[in-house]
């Protein structure tokens, strides 16, 4: 694998996104019924051309094959209708959401009797090469992964009108749009340490296999399954609150796996661009000291934390605001690492030492930002009722700043937070 295909796709725009943007996993109508498979009219093939297409069926959809030819959108988008085919073996049943690498679809498998999630790439160079890249990984992973229990599932791929289309398992929604769709309200500490100990397991597995996910956010983990059930919200019982929001959901399984492998990056490769989205950004990578294993332990401190509270820990989109909120939650930055720091962050800094904040911030709405926020240990209790002391202790362990003292997965696996109620079974309602 060549690390410049790896260095075309930093993610360029990923700090102006709205943090709390509309998705589409819940709020979809209903599927279609799976339609009736005429057998014996596809051949399983790798790549696809436009086929030949019969009798209409629904607003010049066809039967049998693909519909008529249409020009991407100005972005490199698939133009598609609900009803029609992808290839005759994919009929489109509803759209799962969109991204900077493209569409992800809901479609039924002809062959296979079964609702899948196919993943539609822009037709843009750089996009279709990270493709490539995540299928290789994507085949890794599945490769190694006995049971298929920590990844999604690759069960598929193909080039279809110069989009390159990977072929999933079908899951549920992502924990981000879970706590969306609970008004970001906070997950009991009991699911979050299985949540917590699945996505370490899976982080652990990944760098086994000498991978760096370079990614990790709730939007990237998925529940297994959409089942979820009502329960009170204690938190508003005590209020006259309208339209029954003093419940709130819970996943009725806990089972979760990671998706998007698109930056995923090995261990040989250049790690010196920048990576992960800003929010679980490592304060390594911000600061242009390279990267490797531990900038997803950064991230999944981020996340532990964000479950617990229901808001992202660091919401911001500019460097000196970052490092100022993270000073403000764990303490000064420490100078071995502030010294080294490359010529794009020393502006940062005043006098090559100390952060230049308050001086260089860019507004008194900036200012506040930073200064609501509590300090870890404060922060934890806020949000948890049990086990406070535990989560706080492992946040410390995998929120230090010096990448070289930070935990390892397997090390946060054998953690107190873990360990010390290992025969728990499941978590109570």
């Amino acid at each position: 694998m060549e690390t410049q295909r790896i260095t075309e796709f930093p993610h360029k725009n990923m700090d102006k996104r709205p943090r709390k943007r509309p998705r589409l996993t819940w709020d979809m109508p209903p599927p279609l019924p799976p339609p009736k498979v005429v057998p014996g009219m596809y051949c399983s093939q790798e790549f696809v051309s436009n086929y030949p297409y019969s009798s209409l069926f629904y607003k010049g959809v066809t039967r049998n094959g693909s519909p008529p030819w249409r020009p991407d959108d100005k972005d490199g988008h698939y133009i598609f209708a609900i009803g029609e085919n992808l290839t005759p073996r994919y009929r489109i049943i509803s759209k799962m959401g969109e991204g900077t690498f493209g569409q992800v679809l809901e479609c039924f498998d002809n062959d296979k009797k079964e609702v899948v999630a196919i993943k539609i790439v822009r037709s843009i160079h750089k996009y279709r090469e990270a493709a490539m890249i995540e299928i290789d990984v994507l085949q890794k992973l599945a490769r190694h992964d006995v049971g298929g229990t920590r990844c999604v599932q690759i069960r598929n791929w193909f080039d279809y009108r110069n989009h390159i289309c990977i072929v999933f398992e079908k899951l549920g929604p992502s924990l981000y749009d879970f706590l969306r769709k609970n008004s970001y309200r906070s997950f009991p500490i009991d699911l979050v340490r299985e949540l917590g100990r699945q996505l370490l397991e899976s982080v652990a597995f990944m760098h086994d296999l000498r991978l760096i996910h370079t990614d990790l956010k709730p939007e990237n983990i998925l529940l297994v399954s959409s089942d979820y059930i009502k329960v009170p919200d204690y938190k508003f019982l005590s209020r006259t609150i309208k339209d029954g929001s003093y419940f709130k959901n819970l996943p009725k399984s806990s089972a979760i796996k990671l998706i998007d492998f698109g930056s995923t990056t090995f261990e040989h490769q250049d790690h010196n661009y920048v990576v992960s989205t800003r929010h679980y950004r490592a304060p390594e990578v911000i600061l242009g000291l390279g990267w490797n294993y531990p900038c997803d332990l950064w991230s999944v401190g981020c996340i532990l934390i964000e479950l617990c509270s229901g808001e992202a820990l660091f919401q911001t989109h500019e460097n000196l605001e970052h490092l100022a909120m993270m000073e403000r939650v764990l303490g000064p930055l420490p100078q071995h690492m502030v010294l080294r720091a490359d010529r794009r962050a020393e502006k940062y800094f005043r006098r090559g030492a100390r952060l230049d904040w308050p001086e260089g911030a860019t507004s008194r709405e900036s200012m506040r930002a930073v200064w609501k926020l509590p300090r870890l240990q404060n922060l934890v209790m806020q949000h948890v009722d049990h086990s406070a002391g535990d989560l706080i202790d492992l946040l410390q362990g995998l929120l230090r700043y010096d990448p070289a003292e930070r935990l390892k997965a397997r090390e946060a696996l054998r953690h107190p937070f873990f360990t010390r109620d290992a025969r728990r079974c499941g978590y109570p309602l």
